[in-house]
């Protein structure tokens, strides 16, 4: 590595004042300094942040704490998107052909052999699509556009493809750098939820407004399991208000595959505020409590169990009636605990208005919760 002049980079007179500077070198786009630590490495942190953040750079630090070698590394802020998002485009798309064949096949009760024979026939399913992808992106984009806000580096929303029921298994961003303060962190996190609750809102009163389907004789009169999706509490008040119906007196109407879109919207609510590791739950409440959080984020799991537990030995229920749903996220939950929220620089405690949002987030998120969501019922 090349020796660089200090005065090439960030503010080196404040790294000054906690950090005694021997050597300073380049690595790539980043600044390098060796010496030694007169503080705390999070105290050095929280002290230089500031003036590195108005220069235009990330700073993050090594400590040994027994007299080595302290580095503090320099980086500047990234922001912006790095050339263009091929692999989130490649996503998109994949994602919209998955949604399209998955909703043309079991929410249209298009014939697989019909569609192999014409793949086109998959469009009829484009409002399905629609519905899925846009909960799904509203929320995250939601994130995306509070990171900007914020400053901090975030990635565009990824969308996943996957196959049945729904023909994804949602979508993620990516968030990098540091996290300013627990308020950047509280809106970053809650602004996905909030956003998506709301999409998932406006597709749901539309999809019971449309017009219901029949289902064909073909379809009625298979042989294979059946999945129930239940109605939580939030998606019965929509349509109570509405005054429209979730069921019909015969069985083979049913609801426009649109609702179904609301459906994922709320589902995917509950999950996502789990307060456990990088999910918006987690990073809500590690703003809202602090480093408390961490006892919260391991209660998760026990609770995730408990409710597998009651449903199996309680209710009696089997394990495709959300017992296997429940037990897979208490397994999940474990290890995603293990990676924590983020941790941000400013330990600054939120104000009692954004508190008051979050635990109104959590009521929403509370009005989606169902013990049984999901029924695989034997034909």
């Amino acid at each position: 590595m090349e020796q660089a002049e200090s005065a090439d980079g960030p503010p080196v007179e404040v790294l000054r004042t906690v950090f005694d500077v021997q050597e300073t070198r380049t690595d790539g786009r980043r600044l390098v300094y060796y010496g030694e630590s007169l503080v705390p490495e999070q105290m050095l942190v929280r002290e230089v942040w500031p003036a590195f953040r108005q220069a235009g750079y990330e700073v993050q630090a090594q400590t040994t704490g027994f007299g080595g070698t302290d580095i503090v590394v320099a980086e500047p802020i990234s922001t912006g998107i790095d050339g263009f998002p091929w692999k989130n485009l490649a996503l998109f798309v994949a994602t919209i052909v998955s949604t399209l064949f998955v909703g043309a096949v079991g929410w249209y009760y298009v014939p697989f052999s019909d569609l192999t024979a014409n793949p086109l026939l998959a469009l009829q399913a484009w409002p399905f699509t629609a519905a899925v992808l846009g909960v799904l992106s509203v929320h995250e984009l939601g994130h995306y556009l509070m990171g900007k806000y914020h400053g901090v580096n975030v990635s565009l929303p990824y969308l996943i493809p996957f196959i049945f029921p729904f023909g994804t298994l949602g979508a993620i961003i990516r968030m990098r750098g540091q996290m300013p303060n627990r308020k950047a962190l509280f809106d970053i996190g809650v602004a996905g939820p909030l956003a998506g609750l709301a999409a998932t809102i406006v597709v749901t009163v539309i999809g019971l407004s449309l017009e219901p389907l029949t289902v064909p004789a073909w379809a009625f009169s298979s042989s294979s399991d059946v999945i129930v999706f239940n109605n939580p509490p939030l998606l019965d008040a929509i349509a109570a208000a509405l005054g429209q119906p979730t069921e019909y007196p015969d069985p083979r109407t049913v609801v426009h595959p649109v609702v179904i879109g609301g459906w994922v919207g709320m589902f995917f609510t509950v999950l996502n505020l789990l307060p456990v590791g990088q999910l918006d739950g987690g990073h809500m409440v590690r703003a809202m409590l602090g480093e408390r959080q961490e006892s919260l984020a391991a209660a998760v799991p026990l609770f995730l169990f408990g409710i597998a537990g009651y449903l199996y030995y309680v209710r009696g229920l089997s394990i495709n009636e959300s017992v296997g749903l429940w037990f897979f996220w208490g397994l999940l939950s474990t290890f995603i605990a293990y990676n924590g929220p983020a941790d941000p620089v400013d330990e600054t405690p939120l104000g009692p208005g954004r508190i008051a949002v979050g635990l109104f987030t959590f009521a929403l998120g509370a009005a989606c919760f169902l013990l049984v969501p999901i029924q695989v019922i034997p034909a």
